[in-house]
């Protein structure tokens, strides 16, 4: 029997169980080859992704709470 792993969401303070991926990167000072991963809840997956957004970084958010596209 194979336990499937669980994530925690990224936000501070916040316990809940990941359900997404937020995939970013900070375009001054990374190249595109470099991508950072927060995982977010249902309750903080927009927040997460409007905080980002907000900067002016590039951002992704996926379905499903993962390190596999994670560089």
């Amino acid at each position: 029997m194979t336990a499937e792993a669980t994530f925690v969401c990224s936000r501070a303070g916040c316990d809940e169980i990941a359900t997404s991926s937020v995939e970013w990167r900070n375009p001054r000072i990374h190249d595109e080859s470099r991508v950072k991963v927060w995982l977010a809840c249902d309750a903080h997956r927009e927040y997460l992704r409007d905080y980002l957004a907000s900067r002016d970084f590039p951002v992704t958010v996926r379905d499903g709470a993962s390190m596999e596209n994670a560089r």
